[in-house]
Order: structure tokens, then C-alpha cells, then sequence
């Protein structure tokens, strides 16, 4: 089974002030980590959407195997990073049996996490697996969609991502827990509670 996985890096972090995809979490920026964890499932390409601070953020996945695209338009909203992600995942391989999303300001992903994923996805019979964020949380990413589920993410616009498909098609998703998934890195009150005022290094 092939699976392709985009991961979106491409935001501008305005409401951080600081651009998030160059955090340091255990020793390592979020999105080189991301990125590498993405590498380590050894499912299919990889595909970085750049947009903001694109050439820091591609200065720090130097020499990864990983296709890097830039969308200029980043700035209309999410869907349009996913958009470019998809496009460059299938000039990148034409066929897919799947497609995985990540983001790099979730810290508490693991390797373990999008292994359940994976895993999931290939002894279930359900075209979306999806992460539940604590007991009764929402469902979001990472997440994984079928290739029967490729049109649906390429209509989505503005700010509307991945999550608006996982709402619509609750029927087809396989849920996995993922306690600590709504803990993300928007704002300087997030950075203070999840560093604990220390140092970002």
C-alpha cells in the first residue's frame, strides 16, 4: 500500500509572532521532526507546502528526501496548502492508495501515533481514519483519506481543511485517540503553557 503524506508548513504564525514551524521541541525544529517522522513510515512521498518564511523553513529539511512546493497563495487559507500538497504528491507518484496530513504545530505527535494510523488504515474497511482529541474532543488530523476522498479536499476553500471532509463523512472514519491533539502551538500563551516559561531550546 502506498501512501503519500503532505505536511503543511506553509502559514505565516501571525498570531505567534514568531514563525512556529521553527519551534524547537526535543532537540529539533517541529517541522524537521514532523517531517522526519513522515520519512521513518517508509509508505510513500513526502510533501512539504511552503508558503511564509519558506526559506527558513526549507533551509532546516535540507537534504530529506521530501518534495518541497511553494504556495504563493498560502495566505487565502488552509485549503489552498492542501490544494498544492496534493499536486505535488501525485506528480511525485501518480497512484496512491492513500493520502496523510500533518501539520507541524502539533508537538505531541509521535512516530507511535501515525504508525496506529497506518496500521488502522490497512486492516480496516473504512475510507478515514482520523484522530480523536481526548474523550469527547473533536475528530482532526493527522488524518488519513482514501484517494476517493482526492476531489473532495481539491473543492475545499478558504480556511477550510481537512477536518470539514472528517464532519461530513463521520460514517466512514475510524477514529483513534490522540489525548493531546487540541494542544497546539497558535499563540504566545500556548508557547507559555506548553514550554512552561522555560527557554525554546
Amino acid at each position: 500500500m502506498t501512501i503519500g503524506t503532505i505536511i503543511l508548513a506553509a502559514g505565516s504564525s501571525s498570531r505567534l509572532g514568531q514563525p512556529k514551524q521553527l519551534l524547537v521541541h526535543e532537540g529539533k525544529t517541529l517541522v524537521r521532526r514532523i517531517t522526519e517522522m513522515a520519512l521513518m513510515l517508509q509508505k510513500g512521498p513526502v510533501t512539504v507546502v511552503l508558503g511564509a518564511n519558506r526559506h527558513a523553513v526549507a533551509d532546516e529539511l535540507e537534504s530529506l528526501p521530501v518534495t518541497l512546493i511553494d504556495n504563493p497563495r498560502h495566505e487565502e487559507g488552509m485549503a489552498s496548502s492542501l490544494k498544492m500538497g496534493l499536486a505535488g504528491l501525485f506528480m511525485t507518484q501518480p497512484k496512491l492508495d492513500a493520502v496523510l496530513v500533518l501539520l507541524t504545530d502539533q508537538p505531541h505527535v509521535s512516530l507511535g501515533l501515525l504508525l496506529t494510523l497506518v496500521e488502522t488504515f490497512q486492516e480496516g474497511e473504512k475510507g478515514i481514519v482520523a484522530c480523536r482529541y481526548g474523550s469527547d474532543g473533536p475528530l482532526g488530523v493527522p488524518a488519513l483519506f482514501a484517494t476517493n476522498y482526492v476531489d473532495e479536499l481539491l473543492s475545499l476553500t478558504g480556511d477550510r481543511g481537512a477536518r470539514w471532509i472528517l464532519v461530513k463523512h463521520r460514517a466512514d472514519c475510524t477514529e483513534v485517540p490522540f489525548e493531546e491533539g487540541l494542544i497546539d502551538l497558535d499563540s504566545p500563551q500556548d508557547l507559555d503553557r506548553f514550554y512552561g516559561r522555560k527557554s525554546l531550546q
